[in-house]
């Protein structure tokens, strides 16, 4: 069966919908070589290729969703490539064949926890919509002094230079001080949005992490830099959040308790592993750029002996007056 250019695309996780249809209508799409235009329905069979990309396609029936939880740990960015250098948190997950992994939303660079990764498009797209307003809790520890007023005026909103926000929830955690520790949650993913809303009522977010999305906690087992799968039941809770049909396959083993220690074990020994590759070549660069030292001065030869070689003492230089022999008295 045929289906809309643009429904296989974002399915195929190259974007949303939306922007299929932009690109379609810019001639970045083609279909079995020839330009697509708006309201061309393509099968499984044909050859279609974005940007002169070839796109891997599959029917709705063959695609099976699945859904990665991600441990994201502070210092990596969430592009595929960085030009910069920076590590990413795709170097980190699993390859797959004929699909890709599409994060579902961002987490800045100095922000960790929960990020969720998908093979859907159509899922992705829908999750990070704000229509849906599908819930993200974070804790996050606040530097600064803080009273009720400040809390009030963040749960009714503030004003953004983007437009106006606010918490849905906000709850302190116990404790006393100048650095406070508080759950907060929003129902959209504006950029670095928790961080703008402290900051303007003059306190600073010291550090942030996400700790949910939707009804799917961080899992408490998966170290920092670590995935899990998934299983069926989640993957179609969050397809139901957003009105999108049951998924009825899965990749992911049942597996008892010690398959899971193992699995984990094994986990953080790559974790570590790919730590210390990242470390590595900085360790080395850092050699490098290190100057060299100064050779060592040459050690001054011995002065030579008052006779030649042959036994014989070395001539006198113009001008040289012989000791006086010291007299005697007595």
């Amino acid at each position: 069966m045929s289906e809309k250019l643009q429904k296989v695309l974002a399915r195929a996780g190259v974007g949303s919908r939306r922007e299929m249809e932009d690109w379609i209508s810019r001639g970045r799409v083609t279909v079995d070589g020839k330009p697509a235009v708006l309201g061309d329905r393509v099968e499984t069979t044909q050859a279609i290729r974005v940007d002169g990309h070839p796109v891997q396609i599959a029917s709705e029936e063959q695609h099976i969703c699945r859904v990665l939880a991600y441990h994201k740990p502070e210092g990596e960015i969430c592009s595929r490539t960085d030009p910069e250098g920076r590590p990413t948190v795709f170097s980190r997950l699993p390859n797959i064949k004929g699909a890709r992994w599409i994060a579902i939303g961002r987490l800045d660079i100095n922000t960790s926890g929960l990020l969720l990764f998908t093979t859907d498009g159509e899922l992705a797209n829908r999750l990070m919509h704000p229509k849906f307003e599908v819930e993200r809790e974070y804790a996050v520890r606040v530097f600064g002094e803080i009273n009720d007023a400040m809390i009030q005026r963040l749960r009714t909103g503030v004003e953004l230079e983007d437009g106006k926000a606010n918490f849905k929830k906000i709850k302190a955690l116990p404790g006393e001080g100048i650095n406070r520790w508080f759950h907060v949650v929003l129902t959209e993913g504006r950029n670095r949005e928790v961080r703008r809303m402290w900051e303007s009522q003059g306190a600073v977010v010291s550090r942030l992490i996400r700790v949910r999305y939707g009804d799917l906690l961080l899992p408490k087992h998966l170290p920092a830099g670590g995935y899990a799968e998934y299983p069926l039941d989640e993957v179609n809770y969050l397809r139901k959040l957003v009105h999108l049909g049951a998924e009825n396959e899965t990749l992911v083993k049942a597996e008892d308790r010690t398959e899971r220690r193992r699995r984990l074990a094994s986990m953080k020994r790559a974790v570590r592993k790919h730590q210390i590759a990242e470390k590595t070549p900085a360790k080395a660069e850092g050699k490098a750029a290190k100057p060299e030292r100064p050779a060592k001065a040459e050690k001054r030869p011995a002065k030579p002996d008052n006779n030649t070689s042959n036994g014989t003492k070395p001539a006198r230089k113009p001008g040289h007056k012989p000791k006086q022999p010291t007299r005697q008295r007595g």
